[in-house]
């Protein structure tokens, strides 16, 4: 029982998403780049006004960002 709690507590303690970049636009709100730490995908997160949303980060030919590590 030893090792289920401690595996149980390390599974508590680690965070799946990465904050990579925040941005404050003025007049605007926010943008955070997150990293999925279990696939290395890359999301946008805006903040505008009371409302936001969040949407996988895409290159210039339309690809979803994954960090090197990650690519297969």
């Amino acid at each position: 029982m030893l090792f289920k709690k401690k595996i149980a507590e390390e599974a508590a303690g680690s965070k799946r998403f990465h904050v990579k970049l925040t941005e404050q636009l003025p007049e605007l709100g926010q943008i955070t780049i997150l990293v999925d730490t279990d696939t290395g995908v890359n999301y946008i997160q805006t903040w505008v006004g009371t409302g936001g949303g969040i949407t996988p980060l895409l290159d210039a030919n339309g690809e979803v960002v994954v960090e090197e590590g990650y690519r297969s």
